[in-house]
């Protein structure tokens, strides 16, 4: 069975699996087009805190179709606790986390997520407000957690907290995924007027032949 936590909600995966959740939609009933995002992670900057293995974090970032590959996985090391920060490569509206973890007591039981943020860490996670958290279940599936959309638009980077497991002193991951929206971030292209060298003189010279035009991408 499925929680709810506040205005949350989440579902089993929709590849196959079924659906977990409510019969309430907290988004109505349009969510909009979705894709896979693992294209659109900056993956060489993907990093994980209390991993027992160096990179493993990153290595659970996979395509959909390795999903059930057991080989690569993630276990936390001195307690149950995981954080694993996502960058992307612009900028998504993320509607939903996919995660195969276990099996038994090592799936984690909460998630929480921060959008937009570089410094989550252990000291600081509690300080935050999560953008969004969901009560997770004990499954050895992929199972899929729907989103607030309307929380989850203009992502530049995601950081998902796991704080505990089902009772095991460690807790293990062999799969994200993320599903969505991504857009490309176009830098603007401005145009910027200074005086080169400023003096009184420059200001009675109507030509303004000291003064530089220069283009910042």
């Amino acid at each position: 069975m499925s929680h709810c936590r506040d205005e949350h909600d989440h579902s089993r995966d929709g590849h196959g699996h079924g659906h977990h959740g409510h019969d309430h939609d907290h988004d109505g009933p349009e969510r909009g087009a979705e894709e896979s995002l693992y294209s659109r992670i900056d993956r060489d900057n993907v990093r994980c805190l209390n991993e027992r293995e160096p990179t493993s974090g990153k290595n659970v970032i996979k395509p959909w179709n390795e999903r059930e590959d057991t080989t690569k996985h993630v276990e936390s090391d001195i307690d149950e606790q995981l954080i694993i920060f996502i960058p992307f490569t612009g900028s998504i509206k993320l509607k939903s986390i996919l995660i195969k973890a276990g099996p038994g007591d090592s799936c984690p039981s909460m998630l929480k997520a921060y959008i937009n943020r570089e410094d989550v860490d252990f000291d600081t996670v509690e300080g935050y407000t999560a953008t969004q958290e969901w009560e997770l279940v004990q499954s050895p599936d992929v199972v899929e957690y729907q989103t607030r959309i309307t929380k989850m638009y203009n992502v530049r980077n995601l950081t998902l907290y796991f704080p505990e497991n089902f009772g095991d002193e460690i807790t293990r991951i062999y799969y994200i995924g993320l599903k969505g929206e991504w857009t490309e971030i176009k830098k603007d292209h401005v145009i910027t007027l200074y005086e080169a060298t400023p003096n009184p003189a420059d200001h009675k010279n109507p030509s303004g032949e000291n003064k530089a035009y220069h283009a910042i991408d």
